[in-house]
């Protein structure tokens, strides 16, 4: 992934961790930017499992994301 990667649109799903029969939409976000924030404040704010699906194709799992956004601000 580039830099460049971070201003292409995205989509994010956020699944509740413990609700497993229970389905999700997900939502487009103009950047991944946005997608990885989003995700963040999710992560952060209740016990969610976000994906994010890139205009590239890429599939950004709940430990992707924790791990390259955790202390970080997105460039």
């Amino acid at each position: 992934m580039t830099p460049a990667d971070l201003d292409k649109r995205a989509e994010l799903t956020v699944w509740a961790r413990r609700s497993p029969g229970r389905s999700a939409e997900g939502r487009p976000f103009a950047t991944l930017r946005e997608a990885l924030a989003a995700a963040t404040q999710a992560i952060e704010a209740e016990d969610a499992q976000p994906w994010i699906i890139t205009e590239a194709g890429d599939i950004l799992s709940p430990r992707w994301i924790r791990a390259n956004t955790r202390g970080r601000a997105l460039q």
